[in-house]
């Protein structure tokens, strides 16, 4: 292939988002003949998409060298900002800062009618939130994107955007944070916006809308960058984040297969070369690990997201909790709680409260909750309205309020229904049946743990299913045969005739549900058939 066909092939593949494509065909057209600064460019930018990093810096440092030789300063900044942007993104913090302080000097040393594109105030803001200076963060960021705009340079103007959402979430100004937000992901869908700094504000916005518990928007550009993603298939930069977001809406929405393929899935695109989504990936896979009851699995899962340089939590703490270990769950959490800025620290509140009342610490229960009541007072999003009537009612039960903790269990309930998460809304039913039975109505216990019960089986929570299990123990005798309270509403109705379909309906379970309990009650009982079962139940006064 000559350098010319090589050359129209490899930009054609780049504005086709074909980026492992046009790494070949810009390789070969600059093996033939060195190419041009902007072709060197977009070869340094799809090579980064693709996890050829190393090869990516070379490039574009030829390319900023490319830029320097033609006389375009502009140019030649624009690649060392980008280049401290990407070292500093796969955390290497002093060659970022080196090229930064080079695209600094440039911009010293040729001032002149040369319009300031704000490309070095998004590092001074990104420095600011780190250390949760937002309204430091806010100054640089608001007048990046000023610069920007006027410079006509759309890259830097969506990112300064993106920093001043973020600046004013951390400042408690959500809805305006994340107004602003929708503004920027606009600018992204519509393609105005180019491949690197476009997954960029795709994943920032994402981890935004978790801060401010808006599911709404979450699922939203969920899907969005879902297709964003789809469209440019063999890129590997932003992927794994991607699939770890998806894992995390599935698993609050019950489709925990589905949650567990998409942690798999981004666990592995980010080992090809997406670090940012490698945390993320190991934190689903522990969470699912942890809510199924696979303690183990789950321990490992979190150790290996702790190998990334970030806390796994709040599902260590909680994991720690569901092992007995109340008093060292509620010291890591504290701790955790406590190094970290009020946006991520908001979110540890839920759990913070349900350690504390697993330490018994009603007190410090009461302390989380009551800051989570008045989060809801400025951000009253439906997600964070769930969760806050959730620890109320949670809290108003270990202070003694059976009727209060009845009352605010069953708005939270609704609240989870109207969302779907299931789940939580199974949690909510227990923290019912609890309230019902400290005020002495047992029929109305029964009936909400069993509402719950069935939701944990049908998800496989193991863990909320042993812990219904010792619930549904407390109030009478064991059922005969070892059989668990589901098995013995199998084997009354198929005592009674009914089919697997028709149990599955009558139980709001799935026929393989079904087909799971039938299997582990021949298995408890020695039994070999339905007749035999039949004549048990009859037996044993389990048939009506």
């Amino acid at each position: 292939m000559d350098a010319p066909t090589a050359l129209d092939r490899g930009r054609a593949a780049f504005a086709e988002h074909r980026f492992t494509d046009a790494v070949v065909g810009f390789d070969a057209a600059d093996r033939a003949a060195p190419v041009s600064a902007s072709d060197l460019e977009q070869l340094a930018t799809a090579a980064g998409l693709v996890a050829r990093f190393d090869e990516a810096v070379d490039w574009h440092t030829r390319a900023h060298e490319a830029y320097l030789a033609d006389g375009d300063v502009d140019g030649a900044i624009r690649c060392a900002t980008w280049l401290g942007m990407e070292l500093v993104y796969v955390g290497d913090l002093a060659r970022g800062g080196g090229w930064f302080g080079r695209a600094q000097r440039l911009l010293e040393e040729h001032p002149e009618g040369r319009p300031d594109h704000g490309f070095l105030l998004i590092p001074e803001g990104l420095q600011a939130l780190s250390v949760g200076d937002g309204a430091r963060a806010a100054a640089a960021f608001e007048r990046a994107a000023q610069l920007a705009r006027a410079a006509h340079d759309r890259d830097i103007a969506a990112l300064g955007e993106l920093g001043l959402g973020q600046s004013e979430i951390m400042l408690g100004e959500a809805s305006r944070g994340l107004s602003r937000l929708d503004e920027v992901m606009v600018a992204v869908t519509a393609g105005e916006v180019s491949p690197v700094p476009s997954g960029i504000v795709y994943c920032e916005v994402l981890q935004c809308c978790r801060q401010a518990f808006d599911v709404r928007r979450a699922r939203e550009w969920t899907r969005a960058l879902d297709r964003w993603c789809a469209a440019r298939p063999d890129m590997v930069s932003f992927s794994g984040q991607c699939h770890a977001h998806r894992a995390a809406l599935f698993l609050l929405h019950g489709a925990w297969t589905d949650a567990f393929d998409a942690a798999q899935q981004a666990r592995e695109r980010s080992e090809l070369g997406d670090p940012n989504g490698l945390y993320a990936a190991w934190y689903q896979l522990g969470e699912l690990h942890r809510l199924r009851g696979e303690t183990d699995a789950a321990a490992a899962a979190y150790q290996q997201a702790a190998r990334t340089g970030w806390e796994p939590q709040p599902g260590l703490a909680l994991l720690r909790l569901a092992l007995g270990e109340a008093s060292a769950a509620r010291t890591m959490i504290l701790a955790t709680a406590d190094r970290l800025d009020p946006a991520e620290r908001r979110w540890l509140l839920p759990a913070v409260a349900e350690i504390q009342l697993g330490a018994g610490d009603v007190a410090g229960a009461r302390t989380a909750a009551d800051e989570l009541r008045g989060l809801a007072e400025t951000t009253p999003m439906p997600l964070l309205l769930a969760i806050v009537a959730q620890a109320e009612a949670g809290v108003l039960l270990a202070e003694g309020d059976g009727r209060g903790a009845l009352t605010a269990s069953r708005q939270a309930w609704a609240r989870w229904r109207d969302l779907g998460v299931p789940y939580e809304a199974a949690r909510c039913r227990v923290i019912a049946a609890r309230a019902c039975r400290a005020l002495d109505d047992e029929a109305s216990a029964v009936m909400e743990l069993d509402a719950a019960r069935a939701v944990f089986e049908e998800l496989g929570a193991g863990q909320a299913l042993a812990a219904a299990e010792v619930e549904w123990r407390a109030r009478g005798a064991a059922p005969p045969g070892g059989l668990s309270p589901r098995e013995v509403e199998v084997l009354r109705l198929v005592a009674a005739g009914e089919t697997n379909r028709a149990i599955a309906g009558e139980l709001y379970l799935s026929e393989k549900t079904v087909e799971r309990h039938l299997s582990n009650i021949f298995a408890k009982l020695g039994l070999s058939s339905r007749a035999a079962a039949t004549a048990y139940a009859f037996r044993h006064g389990i048939a009506d």
